[in-house]
């Protein structure tokens, strides 16, 4: 099993992502982090991690910009490593102790992929904070599950909403549905789409769960965010604020 953690200019904050997953309770994967052609000191900061992971830990640069490339080229380059799953999370996110556990079983038990929960983290935002990001997800949940364009008769599997901070896959399925495309975002809705055009082995684990930074509604303001998350799209704004 392999990590995946696609980062840009984190060096403030994935630190606390990398010590995340060293806390899991299962540590037998290997740690790929890719870097997006970073300006900052993030690479520094995995290096000086590395010294102390539980775990193998390699860093990828990728210089075509997106987080789709950087996603794409993380999950290649594991696979032709020898990965046979294959788990995501993002520079600015918190895993939970649990959450490669969860992967894993998902993965093991059947599922070609699995998604999980997120929340807000903590340290972000108050609970009014908290609560108008949940509030969003849910709301971009159902709006993903009543789109026409989510509910086309070539689907193997019904929507449900999926955060690409929080999957995992098996490399076999990586490869068959053609992988997250190579761009900026957004690419969750599209890579799920794949995914769902080529098998119904989708499950959702409540135990694999992810505190999910929540600057973008610092960035894009409460309507902005709210435009985001129910696909349409950034505005003027940038697609990525990494």
């Amino acid at each position: 099993m392999w990590v995946v953690v696609p980062a840009y200019n984190e060096a403030a904050r994935i630190s606390a992502t990398l010590y995340a997953i060293a806390a899991q309770t299962d540590t037998d994967f290997t740690l790929l982090v890719v870097d997006n052609g970073s300006s900052d000191t993030t690479v520094e900061a995995v290096r000086a991690f590395e010294a102390c992971a539980p775990f193998p830990v390699q860093v990828l640069v990728e210089t075509e910009k997106g987080v789709g490339c950087a996603v794409d080229s993380g999950f290649r380059h594991a696979i032709a490593a020898g990965a046979e799953l294959i788990a995501r999370t993002d520079a600015d996110c918190l895993p939970r102790p649990g959450w490669v556990a969860a992967a894993r079983a998902a993965l093991d038990g059947g599922a070609g992929m699995v998604c999980g929960r997120i929340t807000a983290r903590r340290d972000e935002h108050g609970p009014a904070g908290r609560a108008f990001f949940a509030g969003l997800v849910g709301l971009a949940a159902l709006f993903g599950r009543l789109r026409p364009a989510h509910r086309g008769s070539g689907y193997l599997a019904p929507y449900r909403m999926h955060a690409g901070n929080n999957m995992a896959i098996t490399a076999e399925l990586y490869q068959a549905c053609g992988g997250m495309p190579r761009r900026p975002s957004p690419t969750d809705r599209l890579f799920l789409n794949r995914v769902r055009s080529t098998t119904a082995a989708i499950v959702r684990s409540r135990h694999m769960v992810v505190e999910n930074s929540t600057r973008r509604i610092r960035a894009y303001g409460v309507l902005g965010t709210a435009r985001w998350y129910l696909d349409r799209g950034s505005g003027v704004l940038t697609p990525d604020p990494r």
